[in-house]
């Protein structure tokens, strides 16, 4: 289980806001960006994706 820092989150959250779908080309920036692996941020959005789900 990965423990985000709040900047980490930050970013995540703000990407988020922009797109909730990342494509390969955008989640690679991203983790580079982020020193995370594309696995943890695919991981991430699908968590965000599924949590904005069930608050509607």
């Amino acid at each position: 289980r990965t423990a985000f820092s709040a900047e980490q989150l930050s970013t995540l959250e703000s990407s988020f806001q922009r797109q909730q779908y990342l494509g390969a080309a955008e989640r690679r920036k991203l983790a580079g960006r982020m020193r995370l692996s594309e696995v943890q941020i695919k991981t991430w959005f699908q968590n965000r994706r599924m949590k904005l789900k069930r608050q509607l």
